[in-house]
Formats: structure tokens, C-alpha cells, sequence
């Protein structure tokens, strides 16, 4: 999942295109200091970018996902009850949300959460004065649940393998990708470690 920061790129849009082609396969567009109306028209040129190539998410915006043909929402701690994001996108959209515990994971899949984001496992610039959880926490949420759980929080391609061990299904990041000034090279960094560490657990399992 790559989860957009516009202030790392001088085009968003182009950026989000070139981590497709690298090989991101999940979008998230986390504005949130943008109005609806600019909100909406970033949604539209990111599900150009992204259509047939990628799923797009609207942070926390159900109702800019559904205008702008979205495949879903990701909510954070915060934000909306899972039970009512579904109800108005229905039961054909991905919801998704944040969480920081265990606890918070088994409670977001008993609303009916598709997925859950968990973190920050490592240091991350997004979040300065959160304190890492380690993948540790990775661990203790894959015990209490079995939707996918995707490892958010300074992760590199060096650190793919170690959240993948830990049991996560996927890796989030921010910075990784839209600060490194090559987003598609970036991307494929990503996806090749993700595909090594995949193979990996099949081994063992």
C-alpha cells in the first residue's frame, strides 16, 4: 500500500503512476488537510492513474470514495465505525483501518474491517514522536485475527522480511516510495522484497 503525501512530490498523480508500474498494488489518498472539492478532483486524477492497475482508498472520506469511484476507505483510529463506512459503500468496497493494539485489530475485524494497518512498527519522519512498536506487535495482532494485517511505520525492502516473519500480509509506506525521488524504482525495491519474504513463508509453512 502506498499512502500519499503530496508534499513529497511536486506531482502526486505522476508519482502514484510510477509506484503502480514498480508494482504497488494498493493506493491510499490521505489528504487530510485538502476541502472536499480538491479532495475529489485528487481522487479522480489518482483512479485515472490507477484504474486497472491498482485499488484506490480515500482516507477517511466515504463519501469522496463513492464519488470518485474508488474501490473503498480507509479509516483511521479515529474515523468512522467500520458498521457505518459499509453501510454507505456498501458490501463491493474494501474498509479498511488503522490500529495501534491488538485489541483495537480483534475489535476492527469483529465490525467487519477488511483489513488492518498496524503501527508505526519502526521509527518513522511521518510520525516523529510516535515510539516504534517493533514487529512484535505484527506478531500479537496476526494471533487475534485473520484478515490481512499490513505493517505501517519506516519499513524498507531491508525491513520487508523481518514484518513478513512477524506475520504480516503486506507492508505500507509513505516516504519509502514518495520521498526517495524515484517512485517506480522505489516501488519495485518494495515488491521484489516482498516477493522474496513471501516465498519464504511458504517455505516454512
Amino acid at each position: 500500500m502506498l499512502v500519499t503525501d503530496r508534499r513529497l512530490c511536486s506531482d502526486l498523480p505522476w508519482a502514484v503512476a510510477q509506484a503502480v508500474a514498480g508494482g504497488a498494488n494498493l493506493v491510499q489518498l490521505r489528504e487530510k488537510d485538502l476541502p472536499a472539492r480538491e479532495l475529489l478532483a485528487l481522487a479522480q486524477a489518482l483512479r485515472r492513474a490507477t484504474a486497472g492497475r491498482a485499488l484506490l482508498l480515500v482516507n477517511d472520506r466515504a463519501d469522496v470514495a463513492l464519488a470518485a469511484g474508488a474501490d473503498g476507505v480507509h479509516l483511521p483510529q479515529e474515523g468512522l465505525p467500520v458498521a457505518a463506512a459499509r453501510r454507505l459503500l456498501g458490501q463491493d468496497r474494501l474498509v479498511g483501518r488503522s490500529v495501534h493494539s491488538p485489541d483495537e485489530a480483534a475489535r476492527a475485524e469483529a465490525e467487519g474491517a477488511d483489513y488492518v494497518v498496524v503501527g508505526p512498527v519502526y521509527p518513522t519522519r511521518s510520525h516523529p514522536d510516535a515510539v516504534p512498536a517493533g514487529p512484535g506487535l505484527i506478531a500479537r495482532v496476526r494471533e487475534l485475527v485473520r484478515i490481512p494485517v499490513l505493517a505501517i511505520g519506516g519499513i524498507t525492502p531491508g525491513t520487508v522480511s523481518e514484518v513478513m516473519a512477524a506475520g504480516a500480509s503486506g507492508v505500507a509506506v509513505i516516504s519509502a516510495i514518495l520521498g526517495s525521488g524515484e517512485p517506480q524504482a522505489s516501488a519495485a525495491a518494495l515488491r521484489s522484497a516482498l516477493d522474496v519474504a513471501w516465498a519464504e513463508v511458504g517455505r516454512r509453512t
